[in-house]
């Protein structure tokens, strides 16, 4: 996949891009990767074992386990972050990429602790970094077409999430659910870190996307005989498309607002003109359920057509206001 480069990066951005990425080609580069992980005792030492193969750091974020993750990361050599209290995946990258960046990181990359990623597509995720063309590398298990070995629901349900996903972002991207990923460090304060479980990788491509991020996609292999992979296929949906539709609603208000507000308004207008039509023929009585329905829809089409618009100008007032300064 060609580098796509987004509007709405300030000079200011663009120039630190550029340095970075000359540096990155003479110099050696620190790799550190962040493992989330969530009891997962049973995997989490083979993974940093043969990761460290590939990495400067290893750093595990045990979010809030009750096993003895913490304990077998540790021995395994990987340097360990605990919380206390669960804080869901977006807020084990938060303090994963916060402390690559006090090791000195210059390339962070993430995977699953679950052993689903094999940690020898390493080298390859990071190239496009370190060679500067890319500021983010996604790991794709579909770049050429969805594999076969994909559980049925994950098959279905992907097409529909990296469709909603690229429109929120901008992006055109093969794997939108992807944990595996390779960013600059110089990155790092662009992603907000809210979402909780898988939603958080659909939020970092939203905000990649916004802060017009260089990105590239490589081939990955994946394992799906991993037991801790499986998700309950309506909860795994529910929860990355709320994500997804709130990333849409801020980032693509016409979409979001406009575009279904004009459909339900075009609704409105068809019912009202075969209302008149059958009360000017007197071919029927008129429904007053029918009316007052048209007339719900053409106030709510109009309110969200209106909607839509005053947030796209909105946002691109404030993008201006941010160019400036």
């Amino acid at each position: 996949m060609g580098n796509r480069l987004l509007a709405g990066k300030s000079e200011t951005q663009m120039r630190k891009y550029e340095e970075k990425a000359c540096k990155s080609s003479t110099s050696p580069q620190n790799i550190t990767v962040i493992l989330p992980a969530y009891n997962e005792e049973v995997s989490i030492g083979s993974i940093v074992l043969l990761t460290r193969f590939y990495a400067d750091n290893v750093i595990v974020v045990d979010d809030g386990s009750s096993d003895r993750t913490a304990e077998v990361a540790r021995k395994a050599g990987a340097e360990v972050i605990v919380h206390k209290v669960n804080q869901g995946k977006g807020g084990a990258l938060k303090t994963g990429f916060t402390a690559a960046a006090d090791l000195g990181a210059d390339v962070i990359v993430t995977m699953d602790s679950d052993g689903q990623h094999n940690p020898a597509d390493i080298p390859k995720l990071v190239a496009p970094i370190i060679e500067g063309s890319a500021d983010l590398v996604n790991g794709s298990r579909y770049l050429n077409g969805l594999d076969r070995n994909t559980p049925v629901y994950r098959r279905v349900g992907q097409t529909i999430l990296d469709r909603f996903t690229n429109l929120s972002s901008g992006l055109t991207i093969t794997d939108s659910q992807s944990g595996f990923r390779a960013f600059a460090a110089s990155t790092k304060d662009l992603f907000r870190f809210n979402a909780q479980g898988m939603a958080i990788e659909s939020e970092m491509l939203a905000d990649a996307g916004k802060s017009g991020l260089r990105i590239k996609e490589v081939e990955i292999g994946v394992r799906y005989d991993i037991n801790s992979n499986f998700r309950n296929p309506i909860k795994f949906f529910a929860e990355i498309l709320l994500r997804v539709m709130e990333d849409l609603e801020v980032n693509r208000p016409l979409y979001f607002y406009s575009v279904p507000g004009f459909a339900l308004a075009t609704v409105a207008l068809y019912m009202g003109v075969r209302l008149f039509e059958s009360f000017y023929l007197g071919v029927e009585s008129v429904s007053f359920g029918l009316a007052f329905l048209m007339i719900f829809l053409a106030l709510l089409g109009i309110f969200m057509t209106v909607t839509g618009i005053v947030m796209y100008s909105m946002a691109g007032l404030i993008k201006q206001a941010k160019s400036v300064q």
